[in-house]
């Protein structure tokens, strides 16, 4: 069975007098209201959200799954990630489960089974913290950045880099950026590569390649990267939790930075929260040091914090910035 140190073993007893509530309402939800309950492919009409949420109070049902998410976790876990933060109903939140979690409309059958069921547990607790709708997952998100800095790479007269992909998640775009440094003639004992990110979950997944909500992908994942830890790059990569609006530290500066998914977007993008962190980023560059940023985001992102606004940020800390032909900013930081 696979082990993650980070989980810990829950204590049903710890559950006991919320499961009891929760199977009293669903009782009464389930005789009385006039409405479908949820189901698998079930359209969720105004009508539906309404009788479930009467019946089911969502709030009622986060107290709970959070309870679960504090119990087993190591760490203080950030809940704004996990299926019921946003929700505004159960019906919902069970329409955004995967098939393999939509086990029963009624929730407190998800959570006993949760609890009965170690392996289901882990992979529920890898979906809540590495959600699909996070931008950084997955290989080839950025091919023309990758392109940039094959040029880039292969033109270097430097015999060592030290990198740090900022918001790296699962890790997937560190593992590539390896790959780029092999192909353009780089070798393990040239690079030293970073890769930060908030969810401690993500920096075990980065670390192992493991993604137990994901067999599919953690296959495809491992195959890609077995040739680099063959190569000996595994020794080069370290990961860690960081969190960029706190502050982070680093022993010297970075001859390149990556930073893609995060500014300008649902995480962060109010204006004191950006500049915070192209300056922390700026500030962690060697002289002449280059600081790339691309992203995915979509739902009118671009329009609310346009590529301009960003590098208005980029020249404020002194970086010369410019767009990359296909998408994504990058700036330089000027020589000593």
């Amino acid at each position: 069975m696979l082990s993650c140190p980070l989980i810990r073993q829950p204590d049903p007893a710890c559950f006991r007098v919320g499961l009891q509530r929760l199977h009293e309402r669903f009782t009464t939800y389930s005789a009385t209201s006039p409405q479908p309950l949820p189901a698998p492919g079930l359209i969720i009409t105004p009508e539906i959200r309404l009788q479930s949420e009467l019946y089911l109070p969502i709030n009622e049902i986060r107290q709970l799954f959070n309870r679960l998410y504090n119990e087993i976790l190591s760490y203080a876990p950030i809940v704004s990630s996990t299926p019921f933060h946003a929700s505004p109903s159960w019906a919902d939140c069970f329409a955004g489960l995967p098939v393999w979690l939509q086990l029963s409309a009624n929730p407190a059958r998800l959570l006993e089974k949760l609890l009965a069921d170690q392996l289901l547990l882990i992979r529920f607790l890898f979906f809540s913290f590495l959600p699909g709708r996070f931008n950084g997952a997955g290989f080839g998100r950025y091919p023309d950045q990758l392109n940039w800095l094959r040029h880039w790479l292969s033109n270097r007269a430097e015999s060592y880099l030290r990198i740090l992909d900022a918001a790296c998640g699962s890790g997937e775009g560190t593992w590539e950026l390896a790959e780029l440094l092999a192909e353009t003639g780089w070798q393990p004992e040239q690079v030293q590569l970073e890769g930060w990110t908030l969810e401690p979950l993500e920096v075990w997944a980065a670390q192992t390649q493991c993604l137990p909500h994901q067999p599919e992908r953690e296959n495809l994942y491992q195959q890609r990267v077995q040739p680099l830890r063959e190569q000996g790059w595994a020794e080069r990569i370290s990961f860690k939790v960081a969190d960029l609006l706190e502050g982070c530290t680093s022993s010297g500066g970075f001859d390149l930075i990556l930073c893609n998914g995060l500014l300008g977007g649902p995480i962060i993008h109010r204006q004191a929260e950006l500049q915070q962190v192209v300056a922390l980023l700026a500030g962690l560059l060697t002289p002449c040091g280059i600081l790339l940023v691309a992203d995915h985001f979509h739902r009118g992102w671009k329009k609310q914090l346009p590529t301009t606004l960003l590098a208005d940020l980029f020249a404020g800390q002194g970086l010369s910035g410019r767009e990359i032909a296909g998408g994504g900013l990058y700036g330089q930081s000027a020589k000593v």
